[in-house]
Protein backbone atom coordinates (compact mmCIF):
# COMPACT_ATOMS: atom_id res chain seq x y z
CA UNK A 1 0.00 0.00 0.00
CA UNK A 2 1.68 3.69 -1.11
CA UNK A 3 -0.33 6.20 0.62
CA UNK A 4 0.33 10.32 0.36
CA UNK A 5 -0.42 12.32 3.53
CA UNK A 6 -1.32 16.27 4.12
CA UNK A 7 -0.61 17.82 7.34
CA UNK A 8 -0.89 21.61 7.72
CA UNK A 9 0.11 21.54 11.04
CA UNK A 10 1.90 19.65 14.21
CA UNK A 11 -2.03 18.13 15.01
CA UNK A 12 -2.39 16.67 11.51
CA UNK A 13 1.17 15.47 11.44
CA UNK A 14 1.09 13.40 14.38
CA UNK A 15 -2.70 12.32 13.12
CA UNK A 16 -0.93 10.88 10.07
CA UNK A 17 1.94 9.12 11.65
CA UNK A 18 1.16 8.04 15.48
CA UNK A 19 -1.09 5.42 14.40
CA UNK A 20 0.98 3.83 11.89
CA UNK A 21 3.84 3.73 13.64
CA UNK A 22 1.67 2.47 16.91
CA UNK A 23 -0.03 0.20 14.36
CA UNK A 24 3.25 -1.45 13.31
CA UNK A 25 4.55 -1.61 16.77
CA UNK A 26 1.61 -3.89 17.47
CA UNK A 27 2.19 -6.25 14.62
CA UNK A 28 6.00 -6.51 15.21
CA UNK A 29 6.43 -4.90 12.12
CA UNK A 30 9.65 -2.82 11.40
CA UNK A 31 8.68 0.61 11.01
CA UNK A 32 11.09 3.82 9.37
CA UNK A 33 10.31 7.43 9.31
CA UNK A 34 12.48 9.09 6.46
CA UNK A 35 12.02 12.58 6.62
CA UNK A 36 13.63 16.21 6.85
CA UNK A 37 14.99 16.46 10.89
CA UNK A 38 12.44 19.45 11.04
CA UNK A 39 9.49 16.71 10.98
CA UNK A 40 11.73 13.87 13.09
CA UNK A 41 12.28 16.60 15.59
CA UNK A 42 8.46 17.55 15.64
CA UNK A 43 7.75 13.47 16.17
CA UNK A 44 9.98 12.58 18.76
CA UNK A 45 8.35 13.21 22.09
CA UNK A 46 5.01 11.60 19.72
CA UNK A 47 6.90 8.30 18.09
CA UNK A 48 7.21 5.84 20.46
CA UNK A 49 10.35 3.80 19.98
CA UNK A 50 10.33 0.16 21.01
CA UNK A 51 13.34 -2.12 20.75
CA UNK A 52 14.92 -0.56 17.79
CA UNK A 53 11.54 -1.76 15.90
CA UNK A 54 11.61 1.99 14.70
CA UNK A 55 13.96 3.65 13.14
CA UNK A 56 14.98 7.06 11.66
CA UNK A 57 17.36 9.09 8.97
CA UNK A 58 17.32 12.41 7.86
CA UNK A 59 15.56 12.54 4.61
CA UNK A 60 17.42 15.75 3.25
CA UNK A 61 20.59 13.65 4.05
CA UNK A 62 20.12 10.29 2.69
CA UNK A 63 17.29 11.56 -0.10
CA UNK A 64 18.97 15.05 -1.14
CA UNK A 65 19.48 13.15 -4.67
CA UNK A 66 15.62 11.59 -4.73
CA UNK A 67 17.25 9.22 -7.60
CA UNK A 68 18.88 7.25 -4.86
CA UNK A 69 16.11 7.00 -2.46
CA UNK A 70 14.09 3.52 -3.84
CA UNK A 71 17.20 1.93 -3.79
CA UNK A 72 19.66 3.23 -1.35
CA UNK A 73 16.62 3.88 1.37
CA UNK A 74 13.18 2.14 0.81
CA UNK A 75 14.58 -1.05 -0.97
CA UNK A 76 17.63 -1.36 1.72
CA UNK A 77 15.34 -1.28 4.61
CA UNK A 78 13.07 -4.03 3.44
CA UNK A 79 15.84 -6.05 2.41
CA UNK A 80 17.12 -5.81 5.79
CA UNK A 81 13.68 -7.31 7.32
CA UNK A 82 13.44 -10.49 4.66
CA UNK A 83 10.14 -12.30 4.43
CA UNK A 84 8.13 -9.60 6.93
CA UNK A 85 5.92 -6.82 6.27
CA UNK A 86 7.35 -3.31 6.95
CA UNK A 87 5.72 0.24 7.56
CA UNK A 88 8.11 3.22 5.81
CA UNK A 89 6.95 7.06 6.34
CA UNK A 90 9.20 9.04 3.97
CA UNK A 91 8.84 12.70 3.19
CA UNK A 92 10.68 13.18 0.07
CA UNK A 93 9.05 16.78 -1.05
CA UNK A 94 9.70 19.62 0.97
CA UNK A 95 8.65 23.61 0.35
CA UNK A 96 12.50 24.14 -0.06
CA UNK A 97 13.09 21.74 -2.60
CA UNK A 98 14.30 23.54 -5.80
CA UNK A 99 12.70 23.68 -8.98
CA UNK A 100 15.74 21.09 -10.43
CA UNK A 101 15.16 18.28 -7.77
CA UNK A 102 11.41 18.45 -8.44
CA UNK A 103 11.11 16.18 -11.47
CA UNK A 104 13.05 13.74 -10.03
CA UNK A 105 11.01 13.54 -6.71
CA UNK A 106 7.69 12.91 -8.94
CA UNK A 107 9.37 10.44 -10.72
CA UNK A 108 10.76 8.58 -7.33
CA UNK A 109 6.84 8.90 -6.01
CA UNK A 110 5.43 7.48 -9.17
CA UNK A 111 7.88 4.50 -9.21
CA UNK A 112 7.53 3.19 -5.75
CA UNK A 113 4.63 1.41 -6.90
CA UNK A 114 6.41 -0.72 -9.62
CA UNK A 115 9.51 -0.96 -7.47
CA UNK A 116 7.60 -2.27 -4.54
CA UNK A 117 5.12 -4.42 -6.48
CA UNK A 118 4.41 -7.82 -4.99
CA UNK A 119 6.30 -6.73 -1.87
CA UNK A 120 4.76 -6.88 1.37
CA UNK A 121 5.00 -3.21 2.33
CA UNK A 122 3.02 -0.01 3.64
CA UNK A 123 4.82 3.50 2.54
CA UNK A 124 2.91 6.64 3.91
CA UNK A 125 4.58 9.79 2.18
CA UNK A 126 4.41 13.06 3.98
CA UNK A 127 2.90 16.60 2.42
CA UNK A 128 3.37 20.05 3.91
CA UNK A 129 0.17 21.13 2.76
CA UNK A 130 0.60 24.82 4.54
CA UNK A 131 4.23 24.95 2.70
CA UNK A 132 4.11 23.29 -0.88
CA UNK A 133 2.41 24.93 -3.52
CA UNK A 134 -0.98 23.17 -4.98
CA UNK A 135 0.46 21.96 -8.01
CA UNK A 136 2.33 19.83 -5.60
CA UNK A 137 0.01 18.59 -4.09
CA UNK A 138 -1.62 17.65 -7.70
CA UNK A 139 1.20 15.46 -8.30
CA UNK A 140 0.80 13.45 -4.69
CA UNK A 141 -2.67 12.61 -5.83
CA UNK A 142 -1.57 11.46 -8.80
CA UNK A 143 1.42 9.35 -7.97
CA UNK A 144 -0.09 7.83 -4.98
CA UNK A 145 -3.29 5.13 -4.99
CA UNK A 146 -4.45 6.40 -1.83
CA UNK A 147 -4.47 10.27 -0.57
CA UNK A 148 -5.77 11.85 2.74
CA UNK A 149 -5.42 14.36 4.95
CA UNK A 150 -4.20 13.98 9.07
CA UNK A 151 -5.28 10.28 9.68
CA UNK A 152 -8.16 9.71 7.12
CA UNK A 153 -7.09 8.44 3.67
CA UNK A 154 -8.75 7.03 1.14
CA UNK A 155 -8.46 6.19 -2.98
CA UNK A 156 -7.44 9.25 -4.66
CA UNK A 157 -9.49 9.79 -7.60
CA UNK A 158 -6.82 11.33 -9.43
CA UNK A 159 -4.70 8.13 -9.46
CA UNK A 160 -4.72 6.67 -12.52
CA UNK A 161 -1.32 5.69 -14.34
CA UNK A 162 1.85 7.01 -12.34
CA UNK A 163 4.26 6.22 -14.95
CA UNK A 164 2.23 8.68 -17.69
CA UNK A 165 2.97 11.52 -14.78
CA UNK A 166 6.24 10.44 -14.40
CA UNK A 167 6.58 10.43 -18.11
CA UNK A 168 5.41 14.36 -18.17
CA UNK A 169 8.74 15.28 -16.26
CA UNK A 170 10.74 13.83 -18.88
CA UNK A 171 11.98 16.57 -20.32
CA UNK A 172 14.61 17.70 -22.22
CA UNK A 173 17.79 19.22 -20.17
CA UNK A 174 19.36 22.80 -20.91
CA UNK A 175 22.34 22.92 -23.07
CA UNK A 176 25.91 23.32 -21.47
CA UNK A 177 26.19 27.32 -20.70
CA UNK A 178 29.19 29.30 -22.51
CA UNK A 179 32.41 28.16 -20.57
CA UNK A 180 31.86 24.65 -20.14
CA UNK A 181 34.47 22.43 -20.15
CA UNK A 182 32.86 20.38 -23.32
CA UNK A 183 34.57 16.99 -24.55
CA UNK A 184 33.54 14.38 -27.39
CA UNK A 185 34.66 11.01 -25.98
CA UNK A 186 34.91 8.08 -27.22
CA UNK A 187 36.56 4.34 -26.29
CA UNK A 188 40.38 5.06 -25.22
CA UNK A 189 39.93 8.96 -24.30
CA UNK A 190 38.43 8.63 -20.76
CA UNK A 191 41.34 9.70 -19.54
CA UNK A 192 40.89 13.06 -20.88
CA UNK A 193 37.52 12.85 -19.77
CA UNK A 194 38.61 12.16 -16.11
CA UNK A 195 41.28 14.41 -16.02
CA UNK A 196 38.99 17.85 -17.23
CA UNK A 197 36.39 16.57 -14.40
CA UNK A 198 38.80 16.42 -11.54
CA UNK A 199 40.05 19.52 -12.19
CA UNK A 200 37.39 21.17 -12.80
CA UNK A 201 36.06 19.97 -9.34
CA UNK A 202 38.98 21.08 -7.63
CA UNK A 203 39.06 24.71 -9.36
CA UNK A 204 35.77 24.88 -7.46
CA UNK A 205 36.86 24.15 -4.31
CA UNK A 206 35.19 20.72 -3.74
CA UNK A 207 37.33 18.08 -1.16
CA UNK A 208 39.18 15.39 -2.85
CA UNK A 209 36.55 12.55 -1.66
CA UNK A 210 33.98 14.80 -3.47
CA UNK A 211 36.12 15.36 -6.88
CA UNK A 212 36.33 11.81 -7.15
CA UNK A 213 32.65 10.90 -6.52
CA UNK A 214 32.88 13.56 -10.23
CA UNK A 215 34.97 11.67 -12.00
CA UNK A 216 33.34 8.34 -10.68
CA UNK A 217 30.12 9.35 -11.94
CA UNK A 218 31.01 10.68 -15.48
CA UNK A 219 33.28 7.32 -16.13
CA UNK A 220 30.51 5.56 -15.52
CA UNK A 221 28.02 7.51 -17.84
CA UNK A 222 30.73 7.28 -20.36
CA UNK A 223 31.64 4.48 -20.22
CA UNK A 224 28.42 3.29 -20.73
CA UNK A 225 27.84 5.28 -23.59
CA UNK A 226 31.05 4.05 -25.43
CA UNK A 227 29.84 0.51 -24.81
CA UNK A 228 25.77 0.88 -25.40
CA UNK A 229 25.17 4.51 -26.66
CA UNK A 230 26.40 4.16 -29.66
CA UNK A 231 30.10 4.88 -28.96
CA UNK A 232 30.62 7.81 -28.06
CA UNK A 233 29.26 10.68 -26.18
CA UNK A 234 28.98 14.17 -25.64
CA UNK A 235 30.58 15.39 -21.85
CA UNK A 236 30.38 18.75 -20.47
CA UNK A 237 31.56 20.17 -17.18
CA UNK A 238 30.86 23.69 -15.57
CA UNK A 239 30.38 25.28 -11.82
CA UNK A 240 27.92 27.25 -10.72
CA UNK A 241 27.63 29.34 -7.41
CA UNK A 242 26.78 26.11 -5.55
CA UNK A 243 27.12 23.24 -7.58
CA UNK A 244 29.70 21.69 -10.10
CA UNK A 245 27.62 20.10 -13.26
CA UNK A 246 28.48 17.18 -15.21
CA UNK A 247 26.64 16.18 -18.26
CA UNK A 248 26.73 13.32 -20.57
CA UNK A 249 24.85 13.30 -23.92
CA UNK A 250 24.60 9.94 -26.31
CA UNK A 251 22.55 8.14 -29.04
CA UNK A 252 21.00 5.46 -26.55
CA UNK A 253 17.77 5.01 -24.78
CA UNK A 254 17.11 4.17 -21.14
CA UNK A 255 13.57 2.63 -21.46
CA UNK A 256 13.30 1.19 -18.24
CA UNK A 257 12.08 4.15 -15.80
CA UNK A 258 13.55 2.01 -12.90
CA UNK A 259 16.99 2.01 -14.12
CA UNK A 260 19.56 3.34 -11.58
CA UNK A 261 17.26 3.08 -9.11
CA UNK A 262 17.09 -0.39 -7.96
CA UNK A 263 20.40 -1.89 -8.35
CA UNK A 264 21.13 -5.53 -9.65
CA UNK A 265 21.74 -8.30 -8.26
CA UNK A 266 25.16 -8.61 -7.10
CA UNK A 267 24.63 -12.04 -9.23
CA UNK A 268 23.07 -10.16 -12.23
CA UNK A 269 25.28 -11.04 -15.21
CA UNK A 270 25.86 -7.76 -17.52
CA UNK A 271 26.84 -5.13 -15.16
CA UNK A 272 23.96 -3.12 -15.40
CA UNK A 273 25.01 -1.30 -12.24
CA UNK A 274 26.51 2.26 -14.07
CA UNK A 275 23.74 4.58 -13.35
CA UNK A 276 22.64 3.35 -9.57
CA UNK A 277 26.52 3.76 -9.04
CA UNK A 278 25.98 7.37 -10.39
CA UNK A 279 22.58 7.97 -7.95
CA UNK A 280 24.53 6.99 -5.10
CA UNK A 281 27.43 9.43 -5.29
CA UNK A 282 25.89 12.52 -6.58
CA UNK A 283 23.53 15.41 -5.10
CA UNK A 284 21.12 15.08 -8.12
CA UNK A 285 20.53 13.18 -11.65
CA UNK A 286 18.52 14.22 -14.20
CA UNK A 287 17.56 12.21 -17.17
CA UNK A 288 15.80 13.30 -20.30
CA UNK A 289 15.51 9.84 -22.44
CA UNK A 290 13.81 9.39 -25.76
CA UNK A 291 14.90 6.66 -28.79
CA UNK A 292 17.97 7.86 -29.67
CA UNK A 293 19.01 9.93 -27.18
CA UNK A 294 19.84 10.70 -23.69
CA UNK A 295 20.93 13.01 -21.75
CA UNK A 296 21.95 12.80 -18.11
CA UNK A 297 23.44 15.62 -15.89
CA UNK A 298 25.08 14.79 -12.55
CA UNK A 299 25.21 17.96 -9.98
CA UNK A 300 27.23 17.83 -6.81
CA UNK A 301 27.08 20.66 -4.15
CA UNK A 302 29.96 22.92 -3.50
Amino acid sequence: MHDAVRYRDAGELLAGTREFVTGGLATGEPVLVAAPRATLDRLRAEIPARDGQVSTVDMREVGRNPGGILGEVLLRFAAAHPGRRVRIIGEPVWPDRTAEEYPACVQHEALINAAFAGRDAHIRCLYDAAGLPADRLDDAARTHPWIGTGGRVGPSLRYHDALATAARFNQPLPEPPPGSVRLLVVRGSLGQLRIAAAGQATAAGLPASRAGDLVIALNELVSNSVQHGGGAARAAVWTTPDQVIGQVSDAGHIADPLAGRIPPPASSPGGGRGLAVVNAVCDLVRVYTRPGHTTVQVHLRR
